[in-house]
């Protein structure tokens, strides 16, 4: 039985808070230095030694990603290093991941893993560049975090080794990216892999290199000259500006209570007696901006970027902090016509450096959605808003429930933003997954002029169900029941497994495997066992292992 107590955890923080992140800016390149504090980890029973990292330390490294995309467009490369000496990251604090429940331990990894991943999508998408400096040694979490990056330069100095030892040390495999990263991304020989993954003291020198395990190495005396070079060569091929100013990311504010998280335009309310939220988000209300000068002079309250932070939080806070609400309905209020002109704007402006940014935020937020595991049903009701960008709340709804009322005018409508720009982890958009069977309906649904009402979204299969006022109530009540009736490891299984149809990509390679490996193994004793690998780490103790093969 796992009794371990997960910590209630915050995700809103910025540099001036940070306990393990220096953040430095030099004209274009921007250095993001670890110097994790021991005693500074988000519980009290264990210490960040040799820069290991808890969830607190990604949270810190996730709002620094998000700072350089909004806050400063000048810079296009981004070094992430350490002030350790002859240490850059030793990984994920192992007695952190021992002393903690097996739900926290998944989410830790799944974060963290979207961390990973926000650095590729800037690398992809923003024209930012990411160099790893490896200043010493590198093993487990902090490797990955390496991976992610564009290239990997280690220091020559005999000692300095690259490793991923969690199968050898601890019973358990990378849990965010690692193996995937090293044979997908880096094309690493698989054999080569294989021993990599099983040799506690990793690999360094020249073999790394040669292994394709890191880019570059430069000695001792050279490697911050080397790095700084490398960086500037790097910083000239972006497209993002020579100068700012950037969009500061100011709090998000949210009032919170016993049951509920209310922010300016999403709520989050809790039942947890019936294992239940709902989660509703606002249309823009008033005027809003419609120029690249207007968005930059509205700043982080421009409804797009501050409504999708709002659930991009929301999200967060649900899946660590109340890990029995399984079933969350999703609600739109306001006016779709006002979703459709946002829209508009966005797309016009596509180009744009804050544009492009802010379309990247909403596009991650709806991948958190697409990962986060609980059962998502979207009610579309008179007074919703599910247009557009927020149609996509529903396009990512396990199901959804449209009332048929001729009595009450109720619709939904398509804009581009559901033909391209918010794709899923499996590189497609929902429509394109909703509709895998027939293509061609794609391009039909979105030429369509106007909104649908209820029968026709129900015939063009934008909906699920779609009761009448009569049935309304009972069905939708009963759909919900049932689902929280359902067991919590089955849906995760289930939803897991219909949510990304179609082709196979790396991010979702990852994110299937978490899912089912890591939830596995993390449950093993072999791992976390009285005497599993994971539990008697650090102790004079010597793991036991069921040695049969399932």
């Amino acid at each position: 039985m796992d009794t371990a107590v997960a910590p209630v955890v915050e995700f809103e923080t910025r540099p001036d808070r940070y306990h393990h992140w220096k953040l430095q800016f030099d004209g274009p390149v921007a250095t993001l230095s670890m110097d994790v504090q021991e005693d500074a980890g988000l519980a009290p029973d264990y210490k960040l030694k040799l820069n290991s990292y808890d969830l607190g330390v990604d949270i810190e490294l996730a709002d620094a990603l998000q700072r350089i995309r909004f806050e400063h467009p000048e810079v296009h490369t981004v070094v992430v290093t350490s002030l350790k000496d002859r240490i850059f990251c030793a990984g994920a604090n192992i007695f952190m991941l021992g002393t903690s429940t097996h739900g926290f331990k998944v989410n830790f990894c799944k974060f963290t893993n979207e961390t990973r991943l926000a650095i590729e999508d800037a690398s992809e998408h923003s024209g930012l560049t990411f160099l790893a400096a490896l200043n010493g040694i590198c093993a487990g979490g902090g490797y990955e975090l390496a991976l992610a990056c564009d290239e990997i330069w280690l220091v020559d100095d005999g000692n300095s080794a690259v490793s991923l030892p969690e199968a050898a040390l601890l019973a358990v495999l990378p849990g965010t990216g690692g193996l995937t990263r090293v044979v997908d991304k880096r094309k690493v020989r698989r054999d080569l892999a294989d021993f990599f993954s099983t040799l506690v003291e990793g690999i360094r020198g020249k073999r790394a290199v040669e292994w394709g395990l890191v880019d570059a190495i430069a000695p001792t005396t050279q490697f911050k000259a080397a790095v700084a070079k490398r960086a500037s060569e790097l910083a000239q091929h972006s497209d993002r500006p020579s100068s700012g100013p950037g969009v500061s990311l100011g709090p998000l504010n949210a009032k919170i209570s016993a049951d509920d998280v209310a922010y300016a335009s999403v709520t989050l309310s809790l039942n947890r007696e019936k294992r239940t939220a709902e989660l509703t988000v606002k249309a823009p209300e008033g005027p809003q901006p419609d120029t690249p000068e207007a968005i930059l002079k509205a700043g982080d309250q421009f409804w797009a970027l501050r409504a999708f932070r709002e659930l991009d939080d929301a999200l967060l806070r649900l899946r660590l902090n109340e890990p029995e609400v399984g079933t969350v309905v999703l609600r739109t209020t306001g006016d779709p016509e006002a979703v459709l002109a946002v829209d508009q704007t966005l797309l016009a402006h596509r180009d744009h450096w804050l544009v492009r940014e802010i379309l990247l935020l909403m596009k991650r937020t709806l991948k958190r959605l697409d990962l986060t595991s609980r059962s998502f049903f979207a009610l579309i009701e008179p007074g919703s808003a599910f247009a557009g960008t927020l149609f996509e709340l529903a396009l990512a709804a396990d199901r959804s429930y449209m009332l048929a009322d001729a009595e009450r005018p109720n619709t939904i409508g398509l804009s581009p933003m559901n033909g391209g720009p918010l794709p899923m982890s499996n590189g497609l958009t929902r429509l394109q997954v909703r509709f895998l069977g027939d293509p061609s309906k794609v391009d039909d649904l979105l030429a369509h002029e106007g909104p649908f009402d209820a029968e026709e979204a129900l015939d063009a299969g934008l909906v699920t169900f779609a009761p009448d006022d009569l049935d309304w109530d009972d069905e939708v009540r009963l759909a919900i029941e049932g689902r929280a009736a359902l067991s919590p490891d089955a849906m995760t299984g289930l939803e897991a497994n219909l949510r990304f149809a179609g082709p196979e990509t790396m991010e979702t390679k990852i994110f299937g495997r978490l899912t089912a490996w890591q939830n596995w193994i993390f449950q093993r004793p072999n791992a976390v066992g009285e005497k599993g690998a994971l539990k008697v780490y650090g102790s004079q103790t010597r793991a036991e292992f069921d040695w049969r093969r399932t």
